[in-house]
């Protein structure tokens, strides 16, 4: 669990400079460049990625159940993987409604799949991996909205039609990782 740990600190770490320290990121960035500071995250992200996933398989060797999720809840955190995955694609798909509405799609998709595991998972790595995905999300989701309201930031509009492709995207990615890639890299085959 010590990995683990360490790595979410790492990783989560570096991912909330901005919102614990926004004038120091933005001080360091304009010092160093903005190469150096994205190499430097990078670098830093990758690390704390490689603990969180080391960490994760020890934690899964040794499980601790703290309670046994109902069957029901399984569906439920599909239904909620299948969102994030959508919102995930609104990320990056220019010119969604989605992203136009909600601002964050990323962090939101964050938010929804680190539920979902939380959900269909009872066991105490479970909770600590998904657990600090989902409190990291809620507090960057809550920062992110309050900086754009006080900067003023405005999304484009979206259209249909690219908001269709970013569905499809995303509901491809989902059936992609359900029911292939989830097995070959977690080891578990969500819908059998």
């Amino acid at each position: 669990m010590t990995y683990l740990i360490l790595g979410l600190i790492v990783f989560l770490g570096v991912h909330s400079v901005r919102i614990v320290a926004d004038d120091w990121r933005t001080q360091t960035r304009a010092r160093i460049g903005p190469l150096a500071w994205k190499g430097l995250y990078s670098v830093l992200s990758l690390l704390g990625f490689a603990l969180i996933v080391w960490g994760f398989g020890l934690a899964r060797q040794q499980p601790v159940q703290l309670w046994s999720p109902p069957v029901a809840l399984r569906h439920l955190a599909s239904l909620l993987t299948l969102l994030s995955f959508v919102l995930l694609a609104a990320a990056y798909v220019p010119g969604n409604i989605i992203k136009e509405r909600i601002h964050h799609p990323m962090v939101l998709g964050v938010k929804l799949w680190a539920l979902a595991h939380l959900l269909a998972n009872g066991n105490l790595g479970h909770v600590v991996l998904f657990g600090s995905f989902l409190a990291w999300a809620i507090v960057d989701f809550t920062a992110s909205r309050r900086r754009d309201r006080t900067l003023g930031t405005r999304y484009p509009g979206g259209t249909a039609g690219a908001t269709g492709i970013t569905v499809a995207l995303g509901v491809g990615a989902w059936i992609a990782f359900a029911l292939w890639l989830h097995g070959l890299l977690i080891g578990v085959r969500p819908l059998g």
